[in-house]
């Protein structure tokens, strides 16, 4: 189906479906210039989860914000139990019944797990005079036992991992008793047991009669999770339909009007030489004895559960963490990166999981992230230097499928998938000799991830050494020359490609045999 097609009529009757408990119809959406929404429709029913489906740039994120009251549209209606919305602020959604589970969650880092929980809406004392904090902490408590986790509600945001912080975020939405709950990847950071957890719970918001969007690039959660789907496709709507009536590859071509045969390239070239050699590389808290080797012209990569120490791992080989022993030989020459400077001057970067924290600079502009690291190839203010700037800019940028309005744009403007790209070409116009890609596709859709993993091969291939630490096995297994399985702070198995299975690599990550 076309852009800006009619929608297709119902596969049952009317009367035997779940009513619509909130619809949008024309929905439309600029930027300046620029052309977020154009016409877009969606109905989602009571008890049913709808699947919101598009590549990066589809018009999802915006779509989100309209639907929580961040923008206003500015053309078509949206209706929320037949009646007409119009949001003047976040608060204003969320008391009508909308609320969200971020990709990327937002939350006040110095408040408590239970202040954030009930941001917004505190529970009050008799009279309303002031908040309730014992009944508001006994709250949380609660609803921690409805989602089977323990998490201190007295503990400081600040100090939990980005795991902890999405279940903050469901928490937070089942504490307001929403009618219409929309999960933005809601399991990016999530291990498989809490991603069983998250169904468990979007099932009780069906038994409730609660409407649930979900977004996701995951294909195995939405046929696991959705009745529905709509897809998007260039800010336009494509085409809806039932679940139980499509295909993955059905919906892939909707979403990016052709068929994605091919999302993991064969290696191109053998492996050569070492050129990254780590021994016995500890830390006091985090991993222990840590020995493994990477060749040029080779993606390692490496698997475990969460709290398995990978990411602590990378940080510490980027300098970010000191390790308590161990060593570590760069091109045969012993190499202590002290600070991350001394790593990328060594010719070793790091794309880091958190990338609106870590990674990118969100209120720069995309050619001033990527040409950041290297500054002083073109001069202090860059007065003059505009078109060497620009260069590696669009070279990485347009390699790696970019979708932005110009290079001029602000990143916290991009959707999630476009922002990891900017990280990406900020590294690669380094010209590493090795790169560290932990989580290199979240949030990322399966057009834009067949894309970032042709031009990681195609790199690799020139003699770059790739160390990619992800949390999806299909990646982990199609990418990889090599993967090392870490389990509690260590290396639990080493395994070829050609061993490699996932049922082995995954009973290695439990401390099983498979």
């Amino acid at each position: 189906m076309q852009p800006g097609a009619s929608r297709p009529a119902a596969a049952t009757t009317a009367a035997a479906e779940p009513p619509v408990l909130l619809e949008l119809s024309g929905i439309g959406k600029r930027f300046g210039g620029v052309r977020a929404l154009a016409g877009v429709h969606l109905s989602a029913r009571g008890g049913e989860v709808l699947a919101l489906i598009g590549e990066n740039g589809a018009g999802k994120s915006t779509l989100v914000k309209i639907l929580t009251g961040i923008h206003r549209p500015d053309e078509g209606e949206m209706r929320l139990n037949h009646r007409v919305l119009s949001f003047a602020n976040p608060l204003a959604a969320m008391r009508a019944g909308i609320t969200a589970v971020h990709q990327e969650t937002v939350m006040f880092d110095e408040l408590t797990v239970a202040e954030n929980i009930y941001m917004g809406h505190h529970p009050r004392t008799a009279g309303l005079a002031r908040v309730d904090w014992r009944r508001m902490e006994v709250q949380a408590e609660k609803l921690f036992e409805r989602l089977e986790v323990r998490l201190p509600v007295r503990a400081k945001v600040r100090d939990l991992s980005i795991a902890q912080r999405h279940i903050i975020e469901i928490a937070r939405a089942l504490s307001q008793e929403a009618r219409v709950v929309i999960m933005d990847e809601p399991t990016a950071a999530l291990s498989r047991r809490e991603i069983e957890e998250l169904y468990r719970i979007v099932a009780q918001l069906k038994a409730r009669g609660t409407a649930v969007i979900f977004i996701s690039h995951k294909f195995d959660e939405i046929f696991a999770v959705a009745d529905r789907y709509t897809v998007l496709r260039d800010g336009e709507y494509v085409g809806e339909g039932r679940i139980a009536e499509t295909t993955e590859q059905q919906l892939i071509a909707m979403m990016v009007g052709r068929p994605v045969t091919q999302i993991y390239p064969a290696p191109q070239a053998a492996p050569r030489e070492i050129v990254l050699q780590v021994d016995d590389l500890s830390h006091p808290t985090e991993f222990d004895g840590i020995s493994f080797s990477l060749r040029r012209g080779e993606i390692l990569g490496v698997y475990g559960l969460i709290g398995a120490g990978r990411s602590e791992l990378m940080q510490a080989l980027f300098g970010l963490t000191a390790p308590s022993r161990g060593s570590v030989m760069l091109d045969g020459r012993p190499l202590v990166a002290r600070t991350p400077r001394e790593a990328i001057d060594a010719g070793i970067v790091y794309v880091p999981e958190d990338r609106q924290h870590q990674g990118a600079h969100l209120e720069m502009t995309i050619a001033h992230n990527v040409t950041l690291p290297r500054l002083a190839d073109f001069g202090w203010w860059l007065l003059g230097k505009w078109r060497r700037e620009l260069a590696p800019v669009r070279r990485f940028c347009e390699r790696l499928e970019l979708r932005a309005a110009n290079f001029g744009q602000l990143v916290a403007e991009l959707s999630g998938g476009n922002q990891q790209k900017v990280v990406l070409a900020k590294w690669l116009a380094t010209n590493p000799k090795v790169m560290i890609v932990d989580e290199p596709t979240k949030g990322v859709d399966i057009g834009s991830k067949a894309a970032v993993h042709q031009f990681i091969n195609e790199l690799v291939a020139q003699g770059l050494a790739v160390i990619m630490v992800s949390s999806e096995l299909p990646e982990i297994l199609g990418m990889s020359n090599r993967i090392i399985v870490m389990r509690q702070g260590r290396v639990q198995r080493e395994f070829a490609r050609a061993d490699a299975t996932s049922e082995t690599v995954a009973a290695a990550a439990l401390g099983a045999t498979a």
